[in-house]
């Protein structure tokens, strides 16, 4: 739904518990930015030598980018996947699959899940990056009553009669972060944190190797699959994902920190953030709507 000219979306507002902004590990500010800023086209917030902040909005961080100087490369960890940046149409969709295809960055798929179209690619510094647009949820595909989501080529000339003929500038004002995928040791122990203890909901287990939960009825909010198999978490200098915002509406939150309580999981405090460390070791920072 738009009002005003602003996407309201439906599974990420203040009614519905969601992840808003990243926070990843970099190399090379300048590196990453070719890719953040002068292809995708994110506004830069805010730049020092130590960190960018960068939105799609103009005004919400969506992504803050951490630069060290003796950061290691990206190997196999547990931890992030990708991270999922959704666009409110597949208008929206075609202009960046454009644009990075003018400016020749490599994708490494496309696919169709029957409950969204999307591409991946790797950022320069080798984090997973989702690009996707959700369909309509009356077209989401179910079996016996349960969400039924798959994995088939995307129809890349159908979406690609759905772009605009403007300019690319910058990216689409109302792109948000959809959903985060990680990489996990176990799966049930994974379960037991995101859902018993954060609370989120189970949607669909897929060939008991991956489940994807959500609040609200959305189709995913994270992913988690065990396909790194007995992979090592991501070590403290890695570049990856050192964090994430977790939105959890103001009606939710007594609960949340009655189960964080009985769960012995600490809320911590960093200035004016407070966080968790997830299973994975990544910082978990609570935003009450």
């Amino acid at each position: 739904m738009r009002v005003g000219g602003v996407i309201m979306y439906p599974f990420h507002n203040h009614q519905v518990m969601h992840i808003k902004s990243i926070e990843l590990l970099i190399q090379h500010i300048p590196r990453a930015l070719s890719f953040y800023h002068d292809i995708l086209g994110f506004t830069i917030l805010s730049q020092d030598e130590h960190q960018v902040l960068l939105s799609a909005n103009e005004k919400d961080i969506m992504i803050r980018l951490i630069k060290d100087d003796h950061a290691v490369p990206l190997s196999i960890t547990q931890g992030l996947y990708h991270a999922a940046i959704l666009f409110p149409t597949r208008t929206a969709l075609a202009d960046v699959i454009h644009q990075l295809a003018e400016k020749r960055y490599p994708i490494s798929g496309a696919s169709d899940h029957g409950v969204s179209e999307a591409i991946y690619l790797d950022d320069p510094d080798g984090n997973g990056l989702e690009i996707y647009c959700d369909k309509d949820k009356m077209q989401w595909p179910t079996q016996d009553g349960h969400l039924d989501m798959y994995t088939k080529p995307l129809d890349v000339e159908s979406l690609m009669k759905q772009k605009s003929n403007r300019l690319y500038q910058r990216i689409d004002s109302n792109a948000i972060l959809g959903h985060l995928h990680f990489h996990v040791p176990n799966l049930k122990q994974a379960e037991d944190f995101f859902c018993k203890v954060l609370g989120f909901t189970p949607m669909m287990l897929f060939m008991k190797s991956a489940l994807f939960v959500s609040d609200g009825g959305y189709h995913h909010h994270l992913g988690l699959n065990t396909w790194n198999g007995d992979a090592p978490l991501r070590s403290e200098r890695q570049v990856g994902l050192i964090g994430y915002e977790l939105v959890v509406p103001k009606s939710q939150y007594i609960e949340f920190i009655n189960r964080l309580r009985d769960a012995h999981v600490s809320l911590l405090i960093d200035y004016d953030s407070r966080y968790i460390i997830d299973p994975l070791n990544q910082r978990c920072y609570i935003y009450v709507a």
